[in-house]
């Protein structure tokens, strides 16, 4: 575990440029300030050097001008339930794991503890979070023709999106070979059909769509976008798992 903080730690005797350019090596906008037994005696952020050179620190200044000796920890015997409490406070993006002696021994972010939770890892503090993919808690919007859509969660077991589709468009009629699909109309009107019935989508209604059963949403508004939310089980759930019959926008 010790040389996985390397990258996030940072001696109280180093100047501004190192802590920047080690800040920028990792990615992360943060350090943890340690002596040379990895005690640790505090943390610097990005922000933290920014508000210092407006005040008018030096690339060359020690960063013991710089760094906040009141941070906020974890102890090893804290367990995930503090950090979850903690991270509550939306000003602590990370939080240094501490043992009886002071020593640093681990460190988490408020993404790793998300993205932990999210894909029902079981773990305690000793866990390796550097090797968490983070990237499950930040998915990006997906534009279609008709729409867009966004994953809000996916895991081994299921993933969740919201979609919303623009007034008068449609999706493809489609079906999945790996997946099942949960639809809860949010807001909106359209209609939605499976196999071969029509049926109206308004606001709280729900449809289960089976896996290999042709469907398909469609937006009857003239103003409002329809907008659901999805929840997909299965044992796959990649995007080349559709099946698609008919298209109006002439996708294969």
């Amino acid at each position: 575990m010790q040389e996985i903080l390397k990258a996030f730690t940072i001696g109280s005797s180093t100047n501004v440029l190192e802590a920047l350019q080690k800040i920028d090596q990792n990615k992360k906008g943060f350090l943890v300030v340690i002596d040379e037994n990895d005690k640790a005696l505090g943390t610097i952020t990005d922000g933290d050097i920014r508000r210092a050179f407006i005040s008018g620190i030096d690339l060359s200044s020690n960063i013991e001008a710089i760094y906040r000796s009141d941070f906020t920890c974890l102890k090893m015997d804290d367990g995930l339930s503090k950090a979850i409490d903690l991270f509550k406070d939306m000003r602590f993006k990370f939080l240094p794991v501490i043992d009886n002696d002071g020593k640093l021994v681990n460190l988490i972010t408020r993404n790793q503890l998300h993205s932990l939770l999210l894909q029902d890892i079981h773990a305690d503090l000793n866990y390796d979070f550097t090797s968490l993919d983070e990237s499950i808690v930040d998915h990006e919007i997906f534009q279609r023709p008709w729409g867009f859509y966004k994953t809000t969660v996916m895991n081994n077991y299921f993933q969740a999106k919201v979609i919303c589709v623009y007034p008068g468009q449609q999706l493809s009629l489609q079906s999945h070979n790996h997946r099942e699909e949960y639809w809860i109309v949010a807001h909106g009107e359209g209609k939605v059909q499976l196999g071969e019935s029509i049926v109206s989508a308004t606001s709280g209604r729900t449809f289960f769509i089976p896996k290999g059963c042709k469907h398909r949403l469609m937006n009857t508004g003239e103003t409002e976008n329809l907008i659901i939310t999805e929840l997909q089980l299965g044992d796959y759930f990649g995007e080349d798992d559709i099946v698609r019959y008919e298209d109006i926008y002439g996708r294969d």
